[in-house]
C-alpha cells in the first residue's frame, strides 16, 4: 500500500490465481492437533444446538416494517439468528470434520442462497427488496462474507454434494457484492467511518476466496487498498474513534482485519514500518477501558459493558507486537473461560458470529494460550484531536470535540464517573435503532440530547448538532482538564464564556467548576447530572447516592430529581437496569457572571 502499517509477513503463503492458503481446512489435523479439547467441545455443542432445525424464511412483511412502522429490531433479530444457525454449524463440522453438520450446512447455503437481499431494510430504498437492486450494505457484505469463508473452509465437502453448488454460490457472491462494489462509486469507500472497513473486510474475503477472473480481482484489490488509505487519511493522530469505542471493532479493528487478508497477497505485503497513527488506531480501545468491564461509551453504545472481542483484538496485538493488546485479550478470555466456553464468545462477536475473525484467531491459538492475561487499567489518557481525558482512581472521563461526530450525541463538555470501576454518573448511550436514529429527526430521540448528558443547559437553551458547535480546550494537565464549552451552544443562548473544569484528587474526589460569563439573563440554567443509583436529597447542601455524596452550595444550586425509568427501552434497560435518574441543579442567582463548584466525593 502507499502508506505503510505495521504488519508482519511470517504468516501467509502466497495468493495463486486465487486459491489462498490462507487458514486451515477441513480435514486439516490443525483442528484435531491445535485446538484444545474443551474448546472443540464447546463449538461442537454449539452446532449441535442446531442440528436438524428447519431453516426459516425471512418474512417481507417483516422487512417492510422499517419503511412502515420505523421497527428495524423485528427483521434483524430474524435475520442475525438465521447466520447465527449457520456460522455455528459451519464451525462445528470444521471442529469435529465427520461430515455430521453437511445436510444441515448445505441446506443452509441453498436457503440464503435464495433469499432477495442480504441486507437490513434500514440500508435500502424500498419497502420491498428486489433482485435487481444489491445495494451493498453492512450485512449485504457481512452475509456474503460468511458464505464465502464458508466457501473456502468447506470446500471440498460442498463440491462432494454438488460442484453446481459450489459454482452457484461464486455467481451469487458475485452478483450482490463482488460485481456492484467493483462498479459502484459508493460513498463508503471514502468515508471515515465504520462502514469503509467493515465492508471492505468482508468485501475482500470474498475477493480472495470468490472472485477467479484476474482483471476483475485486481481492479477490486486496488479500490479496497484506496478505500483504506482513505479511512486512516481521515482519521486524526492520536488515533481516536469519534464512533466510541462500541464501533471500534468495526473501525480500527476492520482495517486491521483488511490489512491481514491483503498482506496473504505476495504483491500487497508491505515492509515493516512503524506507522504511529496505526498503532494509536489500535491502542484507543484500551485506552478507553475503565474496568469490570467497562469501557467508556461516548457516541452510540449499545451495552455498557465494551468488552474487547478476542477474535480480533488478539491476533491485531500479536501482529502490531502490542503487547498491552495481546495481555488485554488473554485477560477477556480468561474473565469469560473461553478455554471451556469458547463457543459463547463465538456468539458474542458480532451481531452473529464472525466466522472469520474465529478461524483468523484459532489459527493463533497456541500463542494466544501462553499469553499472561492482565487487565489494561492505564492510569492517565489525553487524545488530543478527540479532546478525551481519562484518569484514575476513581475513573473519569471527559471528552471535548464537536457536534458533528459520527454517532454524535450533542455531549461537547460531558463526563462520567466510575468509581472503583463502576458506574456513578454515566452517559446513557443509546437504545434500540430505529428509522428515527440516522434520519432528520435523530435529535429528537432523548439519548441524543445534551439536556440527558452531565452537561448544563444554559438560558435555557441545549447544544446544537453540527461540527461547528464545538469546544476549546482552555487548558490540559495530569488528573484535570478544562474547557470552554460555549461554541456547543446556539447564539441565542447568550453565553459569552463557559469554562468547564473537572479536576480528579487521586482517591478522594471529583471537583466540577462551573465559571461563566453571559451576555443576558433569559431563563434559569441548570446543571444536569444522568445516574443509575437513586440520589436521596439528605440536607441542604448534600445529595447521597449508595455510598457516594455531591457536596454543593445551596446558595447557589436548588437540586430535584426525575425519574428517567419511562424512558428506557429494553436496550437501555439491559445497560442500566430498571431505573435511571436525571439531577436537575438549577442556579438560583441570576447574575451574569457566577463560578459554581460541586464535588462528588
Amino acid at each position: 500500500m502507499k502508506r505503510a502499517f505495521l504488519l508482519l509477513s511470517v504468516f501467509y503463503a502466497a495468493l495463486s490465481m486465487g486459491a489462498v492458503k490462507l487458514l486451515p481446512q477441513w480435514g486439516d489435523t490443525f483442528w484435531r492437533d491445535s485446538i484444545p479439547e474443551t474448546m472443540r467441545q464447546s463449538y461442537i455443542a454449539f452446532g449441535e444446538h442446531y442440528l436438524k432445525k428447519d431453516w426459516s424464511s425471512l418474512p417481507v412483511s417483516v422487512f417492510a416494517e422499517y419503511k412502515k412502522t420505523g421497527n428495524r429490531t423485528h427483521y434483524e433479530t430474524l435475520l442475525f439468528e438465521k447466520r447465527r444457525q449457520l456460522a455455528a454449524l459451519v464451525m462445528a463440522e470444521l471442529i469435529e470434520g465427520q461430515h455430521r453438520f453437511m445436510p444441515d450446512i448445505i441446506n443452509g447455503i441453498q436457503s440464503t442462497l435464495e433469499e432477495t437481499w442480504w441486507g437490513l431494510p434500514a440500508h435500502y430504498k424500498t419497502e420491498v427488496p428486489r433482485t435487481e437492486d444489491q445495494t451493498v450494505d453492512l450485512f449485504n457484505a457481512e452475509t456474503a462474507a460468511l458464505v464465502a469463508y464458508t466457501r473456502y473452509v468447506l470446500s471440498d465437502e460442498i463440491g462432494r454434494f454438488s460442484a453446481l453448488l459450489i459454482q452457484r454460490i461464486d455467481q451469487e457472491v458475485s452478483r450482490r457484492i463482488l460485481q456492484p462494489a467493483l462498479k459502484t462509486n459508493y460513498w463508503w469507500k471514502t468515508a471515515g467511518m465504520n462502514w469503509n472497513p467493515w465492508i471492505c473486510s468482508n468485501w475482500l474475503a470474498c475477493v480472495l476466496f470468490c472472485e477467479h477472473d484476474d482483471q476483475r480481482r485486481q481492479a477490486a484489490l486496488d479500490q479496497i487498498e484506496k478505500a483504506c488509505e482513505a479511512f486512516m487519511a481521515a482519521y486524526p493522530a492520536d488515533g481516536g474513534c469519534d464512533e466510541g469505542p462500541h464501533y471500534w471493532d468495526r473501525a480500527a479493528a476492520s482495517l486491521f482485519e483488511t490489512l491481514y487478508l491483503l498482506h496473504a497477497i505476495p504483491q500487497h505485503q508491505t515492509p515493516i514500518i512503524h506507522d504511529s497513527k496505526f498503532l494509536a488506531m489500535e491502542s484507543y480501545i484500551y485506552k478507553m477501558y475503565i474496568g469490570n468491564g467497562y469501557a467508556v461509551n461516548f457516541a452510540d453504545a449499545h451495552g455498557n459493558r465494551a468488552m474487547l472481542n478476542i477474535n480480533i483484538g488478539y491476533p491485531f496485538g500479536l501482529m502490531t507486537g502490542d503487547k498491552t493488546m495481546c495481555q488485554y485479550a488473554a485477560w477477556v478470555g480468561q474473565q469469560e473461560d473461553v478455554v471451556h466456553q469458547a463457543a459463547q464468545l463465538y456468539n458474542k462477536s458480532g451481531n452473529w458470529p464472525s466466522l472469520g475473525r474465529e478461524l483468523i484467531f484459532l489459527k493463533h491459538i497456541q500463542a494466544f494460550l501462553r499469553e499472561e492475561p492482565r487487565e489494561p487499567r492505564l492510569n492517565e489518557v489525553w487524545l488530543p484531536d478527540l479532546q478525551i481525558m481519562t484518569t484514575r482512581e476513581p475513573f473519569v472521563a471527559m471528552k471535548g470535540g464537536h457536534n458533528g461526530e459520527s454517532h454524535n450525541h450533542n455531549d461537547v463538555g460531558s463526563f462520567i464517573v466510575y468509581p472503583d470501576g463502576n458506574p456513578l454518573f454515566i452517559d446513557p448511550g443509546v437504545g434500540e435503532y430505529t428509522s428515527k436514529t440516522f434520519s432528520g429527526q435523530r435529535y429528537d430521540i432523548w439519548t441524543m440530547q445534551s439536556d440527558y448528558h452531565n452537561l448544563p443547559r444554559i438560558n435555557g437553551y441545549s447544544q446544537h448538532d453540527g461540527k461547528q458547535y464545538k469546544a476549546h480546550v482552555v487548558s490540559h494537565k495530569s488528573g484535570q482538564l478544562t474547557l470552554d464549552i460555549s461554541g456547543a451552544y446556539p447564539a441565542e443562548a447568550q453565553i459569552q464564556q463557559w469554562l468547564r473544569t473537572v479536576k480528579v484528587q487521586k482517591g478522594k474526589r471529583v471537583e466540577i467548576t462551573e465559571d461563566f460569563a453571559l451576555k443576558a439573563y433569559q431563563a434559569p440554567t441548570q446543571l444536569m447530572l444522568i445516574t443509575p443509583i437513586e440520589p436521596q436529597l439528605t440536607k441542604a447542601g448534600i445529595m447521597t447516592l449508595g455510598s457516594h455524596t455531591i457536596n454543593y452550595n445551596a446558595k447557589q444550586l436548588t437540586p430535584e430529581v426525575e425519574d428517567l425509568t419511562p424512558l428506557l427501552d429494553t436496550t437501555l434497560r439491559q445497560m442500566w437496569g430498571t431505573h435511571l435518574y436525571r439531577i436537575k441543579m438549577t442556579l438560583c442567582s441570576h447574575n451574569l457572571k457566577q463560578r459554581i463548584r460541586y464535588v462528588i466525593e
